[in-house]
């Protein structure tokens, strides 16, 4: 009998990150010899698990589909550590079109050597943005004591810190707690998840300073992979190469569509223009140079040089 196709997330069914893996599911389906039945949760957190717990679910070969943010995996695989590095990433179109070439290739291989994953796309997880229950953001000297939550990444840990926070990090599931308790006055993340989470409710100012630009993996378990016929990979690389088309233009739309919905919640929005962006970008400067002189110089060469 077919084993069932075991795929999770953690956003809600509304999400485009849901929309995305969905629609690769539906796609898989249509192939029923190879891709069993459907077990599908959007969002595992809602039913108490974290999001950390269905990483390794993945990677077990427990489930085989879900989508991780790159941060998550940055300290067993240092190579992405390139897509995390603070103010690196302007033009989303012209990183996402590097990551289909040679720094795509490179990263992959480097998620295959150091982990039981393999990566069927990169997806556009949108700039990330500060948001706070206190003050606008203008410059560093706004954050100082502020505690901010972020993933469990060091890097984002780090550039947090020395932009003036206190960064602290918590799993996904914790994240609506903490900001709605106070235990911390800010957080980073996309506009999408700032509305998908309601975190306008308890904090009502937000400062596009487009810190990060996050990268979304869409993984499969390495042995699961290499187990199918040659007939089903192909099928399920082309299912992932157009759910990825589907991801990249609903999340190009999302930050207009977020902001028009932000205005009509009354959030007060910073734009970058009303930011000292520059002084942010100076209190970052010397981690971005140390990370820069661990990584490959091929990868620095292929993703930041080009």
């Amino acid at each position: 009998m077919t084993q069932p196709l075991r795929v999770g997330g953690y956003q809600g069914p509304a999400s485009i990150l849901s929309a995305s893996l969905s629609s690769l599911c539906e796609q898989l389906q249509q192939h029923t010899v190879e891709f069993g039945p459907l077990e599908w949760t959007p969002n595992v957190t809602s039913a108490g698990e974290s999001a950390a717990s269905l990483f390794a679910s993945v990677e077990a070969g427990e489930r085989q589909l879900c989508y991780m943010a790159s941060g998550y995996l940055s300290a067993r695989v240092t190579a992405l550590q390139v897509l995390d590095l603070p103010f690196t990433v302007s033009d989303r179109a012209h990183a996402l079109t590097l990551l289909d070439g040679h720094a795509g290739e490179l990263l992959r291989q480097a998620v295959e050597q150091d982990s039981g994953y393999k990566v069927l796309g990169f997806w556009d997880n949108g700039f990330r943005h500060l948001s706070n229950s206190q003050r606008p953001l203008r410059h560093p000297d706004d954050v100082q004591g502020m505690r901010v939550r972020t993933l469990d990444s060091a890097l984002y840990r780090d550039s947090l810190n020395a932009m003036g926070f206190q960064a602290i990090t918590s799993d996904v599931k914790e994240l609506v707690q903490w900001v709605q308790t106070g235990h911390v006055q800010a957080q980073e993340n996309p506009l999408t998840n700032y509305l998908g989470f309601e975190l306008w409710r308890h904090h009502p100012h937000v400062s596009l300073s487009g810190h990060f630009w996050g990268v979304l993996l869409l993984l499969c378990p390495m042995r699961w992979y290499e187990g199918l016929s040659d007939v089903a990979r192909d099928q399920l690389d082309g299912a992932a190469a157009m759910a990825t088309r589907l991801q990249r233009e609903l999340a190009a739309r999302e930050d207009d569509r977020a902001l028009t919905q932000l205005a009509r919640l009354g959030v007060h929005v910073l734009l970058p223009k009303d930011m000292d962006l520059a002084a942010f970008r100076d209190r970052v400067r010397p981690i971005r140079q140390r990370i820069e002189g661990q990584l490959p110089p091929a990868l620095i060469e292929a993703y930041l040089r080009v």
